[in-house]
């Protein structure tokens, strides 16, 4: 499936219900050129039903801390709700659409993340899981069957446990085995500004440098960091194209920044 398209969609843009409009055109479009799976996140859903909860999670440089409670929660919210809200969405403009965790038929095996030092201090993810091998034969049967999945970032280990998967790097791990043409990061602001709050600033490209530049002067911090991580990755698993862009931009690209090596 060298035409394929994998699309990760944010999960601010899940609250956004015209800029979702926008996606859905913009998606069916795309899938009349090639097969697409789409893997959803929810950060900010997930950190709404915790605070109705009474809980208050943690976020470390952009990362969930997932303890046994975040992790009912991140099911609930993302394999319950939002999935389920997705799937109703595409089928409503006509896409096929099958809703289905990364952990469905050993999709997506993971194991726990190791403690990790940051400025000084050891962080435990608790229940987040570090990809450790990719199955993709489910997809596969999926989208010969004329299907798009949709997939909530959700991974097991061999005991069976579930683990919180950071989407993005959910997407870049299935379109490395499903050895995707094209890797789409969708977020609600589009591509790499320069100044988050200037359009004017957009970088149409971004290299290694850049990247680098922009961490050191922290203009690239959080959530961007974190996807321009993984592009990378995504280039290095031998993607060819890999971009980061606004949901309506998903066919032309006109105010997308492409990640370059």
């Amino acid at each position: 499936m060298s035409a394929l398209v994998v699309v990760k969609l944010g999960g601010a843009l899940l609250e956004a219900p015209d800029t979702l409009e926008t996606f859905w055109t913009a998606l069916s479009t795309l899938r009349q050129q090639a097969p697409v799976v789409v893997v959803h996140g929810g950060g900010p859903q997930a950190t709404a039903l915790a605070q109705r909860l009474d809980h208050r999670p943690r976020i470390v440089q952009g990362r969930r801390v997932t303890t046994a409670l975040d992790l009912q929660i991140l099911q609930w919210a993302l394999r319950g709700e939002l999935n389920l809200r997705l799937v109703a969405a595409a089928l409503r403009h006509g896409l096929p659409a099958v809703g289905l965790a990364a952990a469905d038929g050993g999709m997506l095996q993971v194991t726990r993340r190791p403690p990790w030092t940051i400025e000084g201090e050891v962080v435990d993810f608790g229940f987040v899981g570090d990809v450790e091998h990719v199955d993709p034969k489910l997809l596969q049967h999926l989208l010969s069957g004329g299907y798009m999945p949709i997939v909530a970032p959700l991974g097991i280990d061999k005991a069976g446990q579930l683990y919180n998967v950071n989407a993005d790097t959910v997407a870049c791990a299935l379109a490395k085995a499903l050895q995707a043409n094209t890797f789409l990061l969708v977020t609600e602001t589009g591509g790499v500004r320069r100044n988050p709050s200037d359009p004017n600033s957009l970088l149409p490209c971004c290299d290694r440098a850049t990247f680098d530049s922009g961490v050191q002067d922290g203009w690239i911090s959080g959530g961007m960091r974190i996807k321009l991580d993984v592009a990378f990755q995504a280039l290095q698993a031998g993607i060819p194209e890999v971009y980061i862009l606004a949901p309506e931009d998903l066919v032309q690209r006109r105010q997308a920044t492409r990640v370059v090596a």
